[in-house]
């Protein structure tokens, strides 16, 4: 373990609200929070004040179907065969029909917007009718063979296909996100029996360039300068080659210029487990992690790295309970969950510069 990992930094409390469901930061301000059968958007400043300001949006769905808000109220939403677009009101704009999903009736991949919300991407199936060129075949339903899948670009405003990728993946997952500046296009998909595959596509007036891309890292966030956070899971697919880390690539060059082996974190790293790595501001990568110390209880832990160079700069010195799951906010905050309860955080002055080393234990830095 690296003891630079176990150095305590400070956090200040900005706030605690109540929330059912789980909350996603979206552009412009805004939060998307889902619950069974409904997804609603809020501002985000009235919604963690806890008053009880409307959504500014809202859509029932079902749990086959994947959705992700427009900058004018509407929703864009991935079902089990078809991606439809639809009015603040609900009315449907546009849909457009695909493929049934392979392996289940249920949408594999939630689609993204563009920063300047006119363009969508989605990966989408494909079947493939020649059973001989078919990259997955269903012995019990032979009109159901499929190739490999696509990843599409469409027109928010009309759903038109404005370009179109073959991907190498036949997804059981996937997740995707646009860069910042709206140049590029990050999917990562999962499928079965061959981890991650990711892929960075630029859209152009002519359709989709594919950019470069790597395997077994699935995408994490945007860093500054045009790079690309990527996670790495220990999976057990290659028991030989089975690790955490974290990678970071160009995405100009298609280089990977940063790498950390999460295992400097571990206490026990043939135990320890890593959920996500949030990107938290220009300057610094947030990791939470559940660790087994020897002969006591797992303990949850969030650190924080170099967004620079992933180096561990010290772990998070919370004052109440953590979970695994953070919520970064875009402006140098973060949620993080403890039952029905979202606590929000800011990092202490110290973070970066000075920090506060841990107590000493019996065996070590104190847990």
């Amino acid at each position: 373990m690296n003891t630079t990992g176990d150095v305590r930094i400070d956090v200040v409390p900005l706030g605690t609200v109540r929330a059912r469901g789980t909350v996603e930061a979206v552009a412009g301000g805004r939060l998307l929070v889902r619950t069974p059968g409904m997804v609603e958007v809020h501002d985000r400043e009235a919604f963690l004040a806890g008053g009880t300001a409307p959504a500014t949006g809202a859509l029932r769905t079902t749990d086959r179907e994947r959705v992700a808000p427009l900058p004018d109220g509407g929703f864009v939403v991935a079902g089990a065969a078809s991606v439809r677009a639809v009015d603040p009101d609900g009315a449907t704009r546009w849909e457009l029909p695909h493929a049934p999903w392979h392996g289940s009736d249920r949408a594999h991949c939630a689609p993204a917007v563009s920063p300047d919300g006119r363009r969508v991407s989605v990966v989408v199936p494909v079947l493939e009718p020649d059973e001989a060129k078919a990259a997955l075949v269903y012995d019990l339903e032979p009109d159901r063979n499929y190739t490999w899948d696509d990843l599409l670009l469409l027109d928010a405003a009309s759903g038109g296909v404005l370009g179109r990728r073959q991907i190498r993946s036949l997804a059981s997952a996937a997740v995707q996100s646009w860069s910042p500046d709206g140049g590029a296009v990050v999917v990562s998909c999962w499928t079965a029996w061959h981890s991650w595959s990711t892929w960075w596509a630029q859209p152009r007036a002519d359709g989709l360039r594919i950019l470069g891309g790597t395997w077994m890292h699935a995408l994490a966030g945007f860093l500054p300068g045009s790079r690309v956070l990527t996670q790495r899971y220990a999976e057990h697919v290659f028991p030989a080659d089975d690790r955490d880390e974290l990678g970071v690539y160009d995405l100009g060059s298609g280089d990977q210029v940063a790498l950390l082996d999460l295992a400097e974190l571990a206490v026990r790293p043939e135990d320890d487990e890593f959920f996500s790595a949030e990107v938290l501001d220009a300057r610094h990568v947030l990791v939470p992690g559940r660790v087994h110390p020897d002969g006591g209880a797992p303990q949850m832990r969030h650190w924080l790295l170099s967004a620079d160079t992933l180096r561990p700069l010290g772990r998070l010195d919370y004052p109440e309970p953590v979970g695994e799951d953070v919520t970064v906010l875009q402006d140098g905050t973060w949620l993080t969950h403890d039952g029905d309860r979202l606590h929000r955080w800011r990092l202490g002055r110290a973070a970066g510069r000075r920090v506060r080393p841990a107590a000493p234990g019996p065996r070590g830095p104190a847990a």
